[in-house]
């Protein structure tokens, strides 16, 4: 029986086949994910997988149902696995905001699902690290938030020859639609038309801005202008003093297709255009109170980041390490009348910290040892007597005979 198109079997090193996907690697990118946000003093968070499907199209619409799995449930409601975290965690801070102090700099790393076409780097689930700071309008709330993504991807050991971060600004293209004379209703088809523009052919793009009233050379050249307003001069400023400054340009092309965004908006890219976008996100301040039918007004930034791409960045650095397997020491068992005490020293040693392997059932003395190879382990233990253990260093190959009681220590 083959797994659904789309999702991934995720299994321990070394892997079985090119078809598979590493479960060590994505341990360690959670540990990064999770290592950084922690050094900002985020806090983590989750959300059901499975959320009321009003949820999504209150903040989307119903155009967003076809990308769903969604159905209707035993209990006639209508539900959705979630295609994205920020309207699970605009629910949760809205029921309970009066609790945390402000700002709330929460983080997750959810499983999203949607319903589309599988295409390289986008797959119909993945895993994100989602970051948020909610209750903070001032432009130090983004800075920060744009630091912690620039040293998320710098705790993989990518450097600023490896990725950029797109900077923009709503608001910018909010004043170039408003002064252009553009109607307002149709703003934000026009944003729509803005964020495909590197994917779609000129003659396209110019048919559609002249509808709104527009021209492709005035959106290319207030691109090419790149002036920065008084809020992204602000955060260039903060992240410069950080020493971070390097990391990030202005880049007006950069406008998020997301209809809640209302700020500055950022991406960050892959240097050599070789990839799909890594991370993306922006300032959403009036989506907190949409989800809260208006009873709870914060203001509300975040980004995502999800595995796939990612996972193929570090691949095509050489940036992943080897996950070999082992074990730190392999318990023999040649005698088994002593396997009893042989099981308390097991139970011992995996109580003090140490991962132990052992035979289940009996087993010649040379292929347990063999097996001690195979698992890599760092050392063998053979219990003497009662009271005694043996240890060997299987690199160094020098032993050493131990009370029982001291067998850890001399471990360390």
């Amino acid at each position: 029986m083959e797994r659904l198109p789309g999702f991934r079997d995720f299994y321990p090193e070394p892997l079985p086949h090119t078809d598979t996907w590493s479960a060590d690697a994505r341990q360690f990118i959670f540990d990064k994910w999770r290592d950084t946000a922690k050094r900002y003093n985020f806090r983590e968070y989750d959300g059901p997988p499975l959320e009321p499907l009003e949820l999504f199209t209150t903040k989307s619409g119903e155009e967003i149902v076809g990308q769903l799995y969604n159905f209707t449930d035993k209990g006639e409601r209508a539900v959705s696995l979630r295609p994205e975290m920020t309207p699970t965690l605009a629910r949760m801070v809205a029921a309970h905001e009066r609790n945390y102090k402000k700002p709330i700099k929460w983080f997750a790393l959810p499983q999203l699902f949607r319903y589309e076409r599988q295409q390289k780097g986008r797959l119909r689930e993945h895993f994100q690290f989602n970051a948020d700071i909610i209750g903070e309008s001032d432009p130090a709330a983004d800075a920060e938030l744009i630091a912690l993504l620039i040293d998320t991807l710098r705790s993989f050991g990518l450097t600023e020859q490896d990725f950029v971060i797109r900077l923009s600004s709503r608001n910018a293209w909010h004043d170039f639609f408003k002064h252009g004379g553009g109607d307002m209703a149709h703003e934000y088809a026009f944003y729509q038309i803005v964020d495909k523009l590197e994917r779609t052919s000129p003659e396209e793009s110019e048919k559609k801005l002249s509808v709104l009233g527009f021209s492709i050379a005035d959106v290319n050249q207030f691109i090419e202008s790149g002036k920065p307003t008084a809020e992204l001069e602000n955060i260039l400023q903060n992240l410069a003093a950080r020493g971070l400054g390097s990391f990030v340009k202005i880049d007006y092309r950069v406008i998020r297709g997301l209809a809640y965004y209302t700020g500055v908006v950022f991406e960050a890219f892959d240097a050599k255009g070789e990839f799909r976008a890594i991370a993306g996100g922006g300032r959403y301040d009036n989506l907190v109170k949409l989800i809260s039918g208006g009873k709870v007004n914060l203001p509300a930034l975040g980004f995502g980041m999800g595995d796939v791409v990612l996972l193929e960045i570090l691949k095509s650095r050489g940036l992943l390490p080897k996950f070999d397997s082992h074990a730190d020491v392999f318990v023999l068992i040649e005698d088994e009348t002593l396997r009893a005490p042989s099981l308390k020293l097991i139970q011992d040693l995996r109580v003090a910290g140490f991962a132990i392997e052992y035979p289940l059932t009996p087993a010649k003395p040379d292929k347990q040892f063999k097996r001690a190879q195979e698992l890599k382990a760092a050392f063998t233990a053979k219990l003497e007597s009662d009271s005694y253990v043996r240890i060997r260093n299987m690199k160094s190959r020098d032993e050493i005979v131990a009370g029982f009681a001291d067998a850890a220590n001399h471990l360390r």
